[in-house]
């Protein structure tokens, strides 16, 4: 007699089920998360950023970018599927038992991948300290939603002041006899 039976337990057909397929399973949240990350090294490189991955898993940053002005540590988490009409992660981490909210002193940003509509979430760490749940509507109309204006926001990753930006000097003079000294003729 099997310990399930001793405790006036019948044999379950959820349990035969579970063998034979019929019950969806549950997907590795190790291999999405990595999926995440090998996306995220991709838009961002696409999008001409310096990546960088640190070596191991010590560090709270998954990665590094590079936009020729600074260095930006980045975690990237995801989500796959709707819990409460919102798709949902968490700006948190374990240490131990518990968990943890990012703060600046870890990172900058979370990129939140919201996996099924391959769309992202560039969310500065501060917000998410303040309430690390992150729920995201992509699905909804509404654009009040409190993270919704950080859909697709990699231009918050941008250089303040990109190269080739700034301001230049144009010289154009229409009379056939106007000369002008340059600055190297003593113009100042």
């Amino acid at each position: 007699m099997s310990n399930d039976n001793r405790r006036g337990r019948k044999n379950s057909s959820k349990k035969s089920n579970h063998k034979s397929g019929n019950r969806k399973k549950r997907p590795n949240t190790k291999i999405t998360g990595e999926r995440s990350e090998a996306a995220f090294l991709h838009r961002a490189a696409g999008l001409g950023f310096g990546v960088a991955k640190p070596w191991g898993d010590s560090l709270r940053y998954d990665f590094i970018l590079d936009n020729s002005e600074r260095l930006i540590r980045v975690q990237v988490k995801c989500t796959e599927s709707i819990r409460a009409r919102a798709y949902e992660t968490r700006a948190t981490y374990t240490t131990g038992k518990t968990r943890a909210v990012y703060t600046s002193k870890d990172i900058d940003y979370v990129a939140a991948h919201v996996v099924p509509l391959d769309l992202w979430y560039i969310v500065p760490v501060d917000l998410c300290t303040e309430a690390p749940m992150l729920r995201f509507y992509p699905h909804r109309k509404a654009k009040k939603m409190r993270l919704e204006k950080f859909r697709e926001a990699w231009r918050q990753l941008r250089p303040k002041n990109p190269p080739g930006n700034s301001p230049i000097t144009i010289y154009a003079c229409v009379d056939e006899f106007y000369y002008e000294l340059g600055p190297a003729q003593g113009e100042s």
